[in-house]
């Protein structure tokens, strides 16, 4: 039994994008033997062809069901700068503090005195004017000398 090519006007089951759902459609355009644009029978919405989505098992790459576990809260960004800066800040000596200028030169570990930040600990320098300083409200990135 040989099988009939398929042609513009026939009709043929396809993927609706109006109704959601596999419905028969005539088919309005092709590209040689490959179907373009269909015509849904049931609400007349003309679309690019979507192929019938075929159902595959487990073991070639389907889509398996799990059992819905617990969604983890996002951890927030700032909290390891916070932590860090509770377990360093009782060693803090607010008085030997460098106070903070722009053109100043700092070394890891300095404490600087920020007037809008406040107290804080050079992390990193980055040559040659910046450095990334820890505060209490987390990690800034200052100009310095």
């Amino acid at each position: 039994m040989a099988t009939r090519k398929l042609a513009a006007g026939d009709c043929i089951e396809a993927r609706c994008t109006r109704c959601r759902a596999l419905m028969n459609h005539t088919i309005v355009a092709m590209v040689g033997e490959k179907v373009i644009r269909v015509d849904c029978n049931t609400c007349r919405g003309i679309h690019n062809y979507h192929m019938e989505k075929t159902v595959t098992g487990p073991a070639s790459g389907g889509v398996r069901a799990k059992a819905a576990a617990p969604r983890k809260g996002r951890k927030d960004p700032g909290a390891a700068e916070r932590e860090e800066w509770e377990s360093l800040s009782p060693a803090m000596e607010p008085e030997k503090a460098l106070p903070y200028d722009m053109s100043g030169k700092y070394r890891v570990n300095n404490l600087v005195a920020h007037p809008v930040f406040g107290l804080g600990i050079v992390k990193l320098v980055t040559p040659p004017n910046k450095m990334q300083v820890l505060f209490r409200d987390g990690n800034k990135l200052l100009r310095c000398g």
